[in-house]
Order: structure tokens, then C-alpha cells, then sequence
């Protein structure tokens, strides 16, 4: 049976790697725009005035997920513990 300690350091790594992933993706999609947005325009097939809001929703959306799915039963299990 998993502990809470175990439990809560599994959710502590699972912020530090999702936040790691997400600052990197933001960077990528900031810094080399034009590179990104023709590359995934070519790929996916998509208007390249449409993806900037694609981006947008992205990042927002993964932002919630580790906020809610990561952040969220890190801080509860640091309280119970």
C-alpha cells in the first residue's frame, strides 16, 4: 500500500515535470512564433490565422489541468501529512 509521503512526492514531481513542460511549450510558442505557427499550419492543416488562438486555449487548458490534477492533491496531502 502506498503512503502518503509516497503519495505526496509522486504529486510534487508530477508539478515540477508538468510545469516544466508547460513553461517550454509557452517559450517555444513566444519566442519562435512564425517558426511554430507555419510548421503546425503544414502539419495539422490549419489556417495559420487560427492558431494562435489554439495555442491560447492550449495553454490554458493545461494550465488547469495541472492546477486542478497535479497542484491541487500535492497541497492536500501536504496537509494531511
Amino acid at each position: 500500500m502506498i503512503g502518503v509521503n509516497e503519495l505526496t512526492a509522486f504529486f510534487g514531481w508530477c508539478t515540477v515535470i508538468n510545469l516544466a513542460i508547460y513553461l517550454f511549450s509557452a517559450f517555444f510558442i513566444i519566442i519562435f512564433k512564425s517558426f511554430t505557427v507555419n510548421l503546425h499550419s503544414k502539419i495539422l492543416g490549419v489556417d495559420a490565422c487560427e492558431l494562435p488562438n489554439m495555442y491560447f486555449k492550449f495553454l490554458g487548458n493545461y494550465k488547469i489541468g495541472i492546477l486542478l490534477l497535479n497542484l491541487t492533491p500535492y497541497i492536500a496531502l501536504k496537509l494531511m501529512g
